[in-house]
């Protein structure tokens, strides 16, 4: 019994040794993991039918309770048994393949055996079926859920096929006596052949699988990090100031020995190895870079000839050169180099394929996010250089006419008005600038306001010295004030009151314009701010425009807000505090 279980093992030997070098394949390994599809059924199919054959004829000759022969048999007589891995066969596929794989399988190797001859043989064709459907439907249930079953699971559906074999063979036997003592004879051995064997070749897989996944979790974290870290430098563009730290970093994080960014005429950068003569502001040297811009396909090089250099004493001797494009055309290329040609592998060309294809896309992203602030701010400035005719109009006939009653006064607003109008100038070229500025701003145009309206109203500041130096929006307060004269006392002349607020508030300036005017109607208050309102006094398209500048510099969390009642008005906004602390 004992040198039965060593032959045995001699032929699972041989099964294992074959399943590892077939997870050592790249096609079988694909295979494996899209078991579910008709085309690797088939295959997996055709693999295991020739692993079942393989067993048969490997078998181990018995008769009378003896080992007979190990050698390879064609043929039985009909006194003879045989002792070999068929059911470790039949049971593996149906567990990888399911019951498509699995039933046939069985017959195929059902037949062999049939073939091969001795005592009832028929006996096997109908365990073979009876294993391949129990495999087979276990395998189903976890191809369904895409796992692979357990080594211990493999073991015991091992066992269980084997114990199903000696069942049939006892059951469906001639003479049951000599069954009986077939089975005493090897069904340990088999039993423990089968089950170990399952498990091992369960084992070769998932392990096999696991190492994969590994790598590819590896591979992931590296082409992350490349990203993560090269993102903030191609957001400006494909240049040499942001070509070259990437360059490094890439360098740095792969095994390569060079690295090196082109436009499509010149090197932006070359790092590592032959960076003596491959030198950026060059133009490109290589005939492998210049082939890759004419094609836009990823090339490779295993000589220094294939590379193109002209320099003899260059230390690169292989290279891949992949397409960098933006918008579906070429803007340049990324080019990984080698001082020895086995340092290509198939992982390397994978993650240069990924990074070339994660740069193309950051690039892509960097271009449309310039376009989009270059069309905000461009929106921007037009919102900011928006001056009403009529205030300048309304000033100058107010100079005009104290030219005559109170020069010195005339000469002050005239000043006033220059400033006035300066700093609108500025507003226009800047898109903040400090709270204490928008004061100023604020008092040249109150200046001109209260001498066309004397004592018509009284304006208050309570502002926090400390944010004085705080950058904001241009025209913020102007804006707000200049919407409380127009539109909160409706023609009343006297006791009417403006607020100014200015604080930190949760890790943001609170900017607050009030007055104790007549409010605004209750139906038009939700549509104040996001669009024109028509009023009796204008189109409400200031209060728009300058929530829309806010939303577009700091978002949503910067809108206005509108608080009002018959006892006055309040508009509010929050300028995100970080924002200002970076641009201060």
């Amino acid at each position: 019994m004992f040198n039965l279980f060593i032959l045995l093992l001699e032929r699972v030997g041989l099964i294992i040794i074959i399943a590892y070098i077939l997870m050592n394949v790249n096609h079988f390994k694909k295979m494996m993991g899209e078991r579910e599809k008709l085309r690797s059924q088939w295959q997996l199919t055709i693999i295991f039918s020739l692993f079942a054959i393989i067993s048969n004829f490997t078998g181990i000759e018995i008769e009378n309770g003896k080992i007979i022969s190990s050698n390879i048999y064609y043929h039985l007589n009909d006194n003879a048994s045989m002792a070999n891995t068929r059911v470790l066969t039949i049971g593996m596929s149906g567990l990888i393949g399911g019951p498509f794989v699995a039933i046939i399988v069985g017959i195929i190797s059902g037949l062999s055996r049939l073939f091969i001859g001795g005592a009832n043989a028929y006996t096997y064709l109908i365990s073979s079926v009876i294993i391949a459907l129990i495999s087979g439907v276990y395998g189903y249930r976890t191809m369904r859920r895409y796992t692979y079953p357990t080594m211990l699971v493999g073991a015991v559906i091992g066992a269980l096929n084997e114990a199903i074999q000696m069942i049939c063979i006892f059951v469906f036997a001639d003479d049951a006596t000599a069954a009986w003592s077939l089975v005493q004879f090897i069904s340990l051995p088999m039993i423990l052949i089968n089950s170990i064997g399952t498990a091992i070749f369960l084992s070769i897989i998932l392990s096999t699988l696991k190492q994969e996944e590994q790598t590819r979790a590896i591979q992931t974290h590296d082409v992350l990090e490349l990203a993560n870290k090269t993102l903030p430098y191609f957001r400006s563009g494909l240049n040499e100031k942001s070509a070259r730290p990437v360059a490094e970093i890439i360098l740095k994080l792969m095994k390569v020995s060079a690295v090196a960014i082109t436009n499509k005429t010149d090197i932006l950068t070359h790092v590592g190895a032959g960076s003596d003569h491959h030198v950026a502001k060059k133009e490109i040297i290589t005939h492998l870079s210049k082939e890759v811009i004419r094609t836009g396909q990823l090339k490779e090089a295993h000589s220094k000839e294939s590379i193109g250099c002209n320099n003899p004493n260059c230390p690169l001797t292989a290279a891949i050169v992949i397409p960098l494009m933006t918008n579906n055309e070429i803007a340049g290329t990324l080019k990984f180099y080698f001082t020895e040609e086995r340092d290509i592998t198939t992982s390397t060309k994978q993650l240069a394929r990924g990074l070339a294809d994660i740069f193309s896309s950051q690039l892509e992203l960097g271009q449309a996010e310039m376009q989009s602030k270059l069309l905000r701010d461009a929106e921007i400035k037009s919102l900011q250089a928006q001056v009403n005719p009529h205030f300048f109009f309304n000033a100058i006939n107010t100079i005009s006419a104290l030219v005559r009653i109170d020069s010195e006064k005339a000469r002050k607003l005239l000043l006033h008005l220059s400033q006035f109008f300066r700093s609108n100038l500025q507003g226009a070229r800047n898109n903040t600038i400090t709270l204490e500025r928008e004061l100023q701003q604020v008092e040249a145009y109150l200046s001109l306001e209260q001498a066309r309206f004397p004592d018509r109203f009284t304006i208050h500041y309570n502002v926090d010295q400390n944010c004085k130096n705080v950058l904001i929006p241009p025209f913020i307060i102007q804006i707000l004030v200049e919407n409380a004269i127009k539109h909160a006392f409706k023609h009343r002349r006297k006791d009417n009151i403006i607020k100014v607020d200015a604080h930190y508030e949760q890790q943001a300036l609170k900017i607050a314009v009030s007055d104790n005017g007549n409010g605004i109607d209750a139906e038009k208050l939700p549509l104040i701010g996001q669009m024109s309102v028509m009023s009796e006094t204008g189109t409400g398209s200031a209060l728009e425009n300058l929530n829309r500048r806010l939303v577009g510099i700091y978002g949503s969390i910067a809108q206005l807000h509108f608080n009002s009642n018959d006892q006055g008005t309040t508009v509010s906004c929050h300028i995100p505090y970080h924002h200002l602390k970076e641009e201060d």
